[in-house]
């Protein structure tokens, strides 16, 4: 449902606030109307049993004996006359009655409802329970006409007349009073109750939002924070798998390079050694050395020429050798690498190489010294016989762990997508680098050439 996915999409404080809102609002509602309720009988009540306590001094010694009189005689009905009808207390009873238990009024100042017997109501069987009732309300009771009559509330008390040595109700006193004010106290007691309840429904509703407000701070806070989270680790998890793949792939290539290599090698030494080998194998069984009556002379030119295809052999063999083994770096520095390697460059090409370096960090891995010996070596070597050997540069940089090492001409440049996926200069520079994690890079153009490798901090720890 709509409403309830918007009602989720909330906040936890948003959600408690609206909620509670609205519980509070109803709590306060029922509790403000108890408490009302129950202040506003208090209040009537404690007028109500005043008034009566005022009016049963005053008129309880003018009643004759309930318990054995049936009606007033004159003399009792004249002194309630002219006590009620005069006074103070005159002017605040608007009527007076004076009931007996099966219903029946014995006085009234109203004449015409002596004598008469009525229903007798919740309220009279109360009071004649022996408990004080009073109400402030438009009266309702069939015998008060003439209080309705009036169309406003007054105050109605039902006031047992107790037997002094039983304490029995043998009658009951019923009179309204006007009592003016009461209304207002009333209103007033009405007004500072819901004010009270109120403040402390709103006050505890506010302290317990600031409290929510806080802890859904928090929890989004560190929603947040665990989504930020999620977010790296799924973004390192996918370049985890990138680099993964990248390092397979690298492995691939690495064997397929690795074969060529050996396939070059054994065509080097097939081209190159075996054939001056071969050679001289021949020449030693030539008629000029089996003959003995060969002449010394030409028995020497021919050792000579056997003698130097040895020679040949055992320099292109030397060379071979001196291209697989590398020296010792393992604990050199990067600054004694690249000066070696240059040398080496310069002395076999006898061609200058511009050399710039700046090492302040930690010394890499072994395997990243053998990546930047190897890196500079074929990069020159690819200097010098495709650009020329023109304004060679060498340019390395290690700090802080990472390794920057750029080598350039200036020569004429060459078309990257020629160079063959078989080629083991710059494709086997490539696969060496990826395959410890670093990055590899080539521009070329008329203005010369640059390739650039580089090991982040944490690829080299790797």
């Amino acid at each position: 449902m709509n409403w309830l996915r918007r009602w989720n999409a909330r906040s936890l404080a948003s959600q408690f606030f609206i909620a509670g809102g609205l519980i509070s609002i109803a709590a306060m509602f029922v509790v403000g109307l108890f408490v009302s309720h129950l202040i506003e009988e208090t209040v009537i009540h404690n007028s109500g049993a005043a008034t009566a306590l005022y009016v049963d001094s005053v008129i309880a010694p003018l009643l004759p004996d309930m318990q054995t009189e049936s009606l007033l005689d004159e003399a009792s009905a004249l002194a309630l006359d002219e006590t009620l009808g005069q006074g103070a207390l005159g002017k605040r009873l608007v009527s007076f009655k004076l009931w007996r238990s099966d219903g029946t009024i014995l006085y009234s100042n109203e004449k015409e409802l002596v004598g008469r017997t009525f229903a007798v109501s919740d309220k009279l069987q109360r009071a004649f329970a022996g408990s004080l009732v009073a109400r402030y309300e438009i009266a309702s009771d069939p015998e008060s006409d003439t209080e309705r009559a009036l169309g406003k509330p007054l105050m109605e008390i039902y006031n047992p007349v107790l037997q002094p040595w039983s304490g029995q109700a043998v009658a009951v006193l019923e009179f309204y009073e006007t009592a003016e004010g009461l209304g207002d106290s009333l209103a007033r007691a009405r007004l500072r109750s819901w004010g009270a309840v109120a403040a402390l429904t709103a006050t505890f509703f506010l302290v317990l939002s600031i409290l929510v407000f806080r802890g859904s701070r928090t929890i989004e806070a560190q929603r947040k924070d665990l989504k930020e989270r999620v977010t790296e680790l799924s973004a390192l998890l996918a370049e985890n798998r990138g680099l993964q793949r990248r390092l397979q792939r690298a492995s691939q290539r690495a064997a397929a390079l690795n074969e060529t290599y050996l396939r070059s090698i054994g065509a080097d030494l097939h081209d190159g050694p075996a054939q001056h080998i071969a050679y001289a194998s021949l020449r030693l069984d030539s008629d000029v050395l089996i003959n003995a009556s060969t002449q010394p002379e030409a028995r020497e030119k021919e050792l000579a020429w056997i003698r130097s295809s040895l020679a040949e052999a055992m320099t292109e063999i030397r060379n071979i050798c001196r291209g697989l083994v590398l020296p010792h770096i393992e604990k050199s520095s990067i600054t004694e690498i690249v000066t070696r390697v240059v040398e080496a460059h310069q002395h076999k090409t006898e061609t200058p190489v511009e050399t710039v370096i700046d090492e302040d960090g930690p010394e890499p891995p072994p395997a990243v010294k053998i990546c930047i010996y190897r890196f500079i070596q074929e990069a020159l070597n690819n200097a010098y016989r495709h650009g020329g050997g023109v304004q060679q540069a060498v340019k390395a940089v290690s700090h802080k762990g990472h390794v920057r090492v750029e080598v350039s001409d200036h020569g004429d440049g060459f078309d990257p997508t020629e160079v063959r996926p078989t080629s083991l200069g710059l494709v086997g520079l490539r696969e060496r680098v990826d395959s410890l994690g670093g990055s590899f890079d080539i521009k070329t153009g008329e203005g010369g050439t640059t390739v650039t490798m580089i090991f982040e901090p944490m690829e080299v720890g790797e």
